[in-house]
């Protein structure tokens, strides 16, 4: 196609641009299972439109991908989701949400790189799903936070007991959230980052 100088270039809308105030960034990464919601965080509390790598769910998939409790999910993330959300005039957080497939899983390393710390995502029904996720975040050295997302048929756990069965150490936070919240979903994102915090100060964080 012929660009003709008449033509008009679109760029980002004005309410996508970085804040003026902003001074520091972080990289925070979205992480869980399939159809724990990560996409609907990181859509629900970005405050630009978030960018999506969702594509239709086909019958190739069928017999690959452990898709219990998420019977009626028709996309699935392929590649990341991405947003963005002010926490202070000064701070901003870059938000990374990872694919839930455990085929697209090879792309987590580079999503975690440079991370600073992570949520992880769960649903109480399929618990079993986030041993692996853990363990990862773990072997990276990424800290994290626990999110349970509330589904309206998961059963409902004390946070001691989650605790004990995804074999989590005494100082990580576990909040209970709903994805679809904005409100909810930065309760969150503020829990991980008083969480780095406190990590900060006593120099856990590296």
């Amino acid at each position: 196609m012929d660009f003709k100088s008449s033509d008009t270039i679109t760029g980002p809308r004005t309410e996508d641009h970085l804040p003026s105030t902003a001074k520091a960034a972080a990289k925070i990464v979205i992480v869980g299972g399939f159809g724990v919601g990560k996409t609907t965080m990181v859509g629900s509390v970005s405050e630009i439109r978030p960018l999506t790598t969702e594509e239709t769910m086909t019958q190739a998939g069928v017999g690959v991908d452990d898709n219990y409790g998420s019977d009626t999910k028709t996309a699935t993330t392929v590649a990341m989701d991405f947003g963005r959300i002010s926490i202070t005039e000064q701070l901003v957080l870059y938000l990374f949400g990872t694919p839930g497939q455990e085929r697209f899983w090879f792309l987590w390393n580079g999503l975690f790189e440079g991370a600073l710390g992570a949520v992880v995502l769960i649903d109480t029904r399929r618990l079993e799903v986030s041993f692996d996720v853990i363990g990862r975040l773990e072997e990276k050295g990424v800290p994290f936070v626990i999110a349970v997302n509330s589904f309206p048929d998961g059963p409902r756990y004390p946070a001691e007991e989650l605790r004990a069965a995804l074999d989590l150490s005494p100082d990580i936070p576990i909040v209970e959230c709903d994805a679809r919240r904005r409100a909810s979903s930065r309760d969150v994102l503020m829990t991980l980052m008083r969480f780095l915090h406190s990590l900060a100060m006593t120099g856990s964080l590296t």
